[in-house]
């Protein structure tokens, strides 16, 4: 995640603090501390209709766009408890003038968006609720979003809208409110690149999916991913793939493993020929050549290290990769990655078949690696979560930081973290000693 744009969304939420505080003639701090805080959420839901836009730009300032998400969504928990402190503690200050029937409304569009935006808040970090469910109702949060900016555009306050603290937070609320419009817009509005579907191969218990360009293709980077809508199929849906391939002609490749309703439909419904929009691309997943490294691929999860493993240099350090599958048969293009390992000498292809017997451990990466050229490498990893957190949990014993574990959340809808806490607590008390 880039510090710069965590950075911005503080700075820009904490400075309405200053220009409340300055305020003359207040004499109600408490009062003027829920105001304040009125205007953080808003700033905060802003932020995060403007971070769901995808737009360019966006992951410059930010980081990855999975890293996009996460502030994405911890800006909405943030607003929402910032908007329950202000609904909790009076606002409301006298010698402000005399309610109208506009302040009245304002009042109650207020309510509407407290008590809507705490429902949708608990729904989208429910990760039970179904994902269609689940997408219509977080795209309702703009509105209520729209309720509150009314609200503060019209409640009384002890500043006026031409004051600097009302066009400040002013012009955040019309931010949110322009980048909610475009997200409303259809798929087919937004900037995207034209493409074919140009074969489809079954590789491993995946389908491989060859695109070429219509036009001008997207300029992507090995590691990089895009979202992907296969009009012609019925299943326009945008989701993201990463390129298993990038062909020096414009064409792509991504690999699609049956995991979810989506994907497990989309090999019966494609044909060659196809039409598809591309959007991107997407993501910070990119290959360095500075020092030694490892990459660790479970399953589906090879797709970004077989577009680095063509771009690998000749003379870049060396790579241990190490691909965790159930079987061989099973594994998605494992003759394509073996044949490119043969042909590259620092390219050190690892099998580990869970079907053999075999697991991944930091121990068994250590072996191979060695214990003292592990400590320097950097570490990319894609695959299951929970393959992930155990590495990154049992990797640092071999002297490998958190800075040099990298990797690539594509799990965009999250929850709150409330299971694995749940899973530490209930550890710690296996793990405690049982009393004499």
């Amino acid at each position: 995640m880039n510090p710069i744009g965590v950075t911005l969304i503080i700075a820009t939420t904490l400075f309405p603090a200053y220009q409340l505080f300055t305020l003359p003639g207040v004499t109600d701090q408490v009062a003027l501390f829920s105001q304040y805080l009125g205007l953080a959420a808003l700033i905060l839901m802003a932020w995060g209709q403007i971070l769901s836009t995808r737009l360019a730009g966006v992951e410059a300032v930010f980081g990855g766009l999975d890293r996009v998400y996460v502030l994405h969504k911890w800006a909405g928990i943030v607003a929402m408890a910032a908007i329950l402190v202000h609904d909790t503690v009076d606002a409301e200050m006298r010698g402000l003038g005399t309610e109208t029937a506009l302040t009245e409304l304002a009042e109650t569009l207020g309510e509407i968006s407290l008590y809507g935006l705490l429902i949708l808040v608990v729904l989208s970090v429910a990760t039970f609720v179904p994902y269609h469910l689940w997408k219509w109702t977080h795209k309702a949060m703009g509105a209520l979003f729209i309720a509150g900016a009314f609200h503060f555009v019209f409640i009384m306050k002890p500043f006026a809208m031409s004051d600097p603290a009302g066009l400040y937070t002013g012009v955040f609320c019309a931010a949110g409110i322009l980048a909610y419009v475009w997200m409303l817009l259809p798929e087919r509005m937004r900037p995207a690149r034209r493409y074919a579907v140009a074969a489809l191969d079954t590789t491993g218990d995946a389908l491989a999916v060859t695109l070429t360009p219509k036009w001008r293709p997207i300029r992507a980077e090995a590691g990089q991913f895009g979202i992907l809508s296969f009009a012609g199929s019925g299943q326009a849906e945008p989701h993201p793939f990463s390129f298993s391939g990038i062909g020096a002609d414009g064409s792509l490749r991504v690999t699609v493993k049956p995991l979810g309703d989506f994907t497990t439909r989309l090999p019966r419904v494609l044909e060659v020929g196809q039409d598809v929009r591309v959007q991107g691309p997407f993501g910070r997943f990119r290959l360095t050549g500075k020092r030694a490294q490892v990459w660790v691929a479970g399953g589906i999860g090879v797709t970004p290290f077989l577009a680095w493993a063509e771009a690998l240099a000749a003379d870049a350090p060396d790579v241990h990769m190490f691909y965790c599958v159930k079987s061989r048969p099973a594994a998605p293009h494992l003759a394509e990655i073996e044949g490119i390992a043969a042909a590259k000498p620092n390219l050190h292809l690892h099998i580990v078949a869970s079907g053999e017997g075999q697991r991944l451990s930091a121990q068994s990466i250590a072996d191979k690696v060695g214990a003292d050229a592990l400590a320097a490498c950097k570490v990319s990893f894609c695959g299951p979560t929970s393959l992930r957190r155990s590495l990154q949990t049992s990797l640092p014993r071999y002297g490998v930081s958190a800075r040099q574990f990298h990797y690539e959340e594509f799990e965009f809808r999250t929850g709150v973290g409330l299971k694995r806490l749940a899973a530490w607590v209930l550890e710690r008390r296996r793990d405690r000693p049982a009393r004499a």
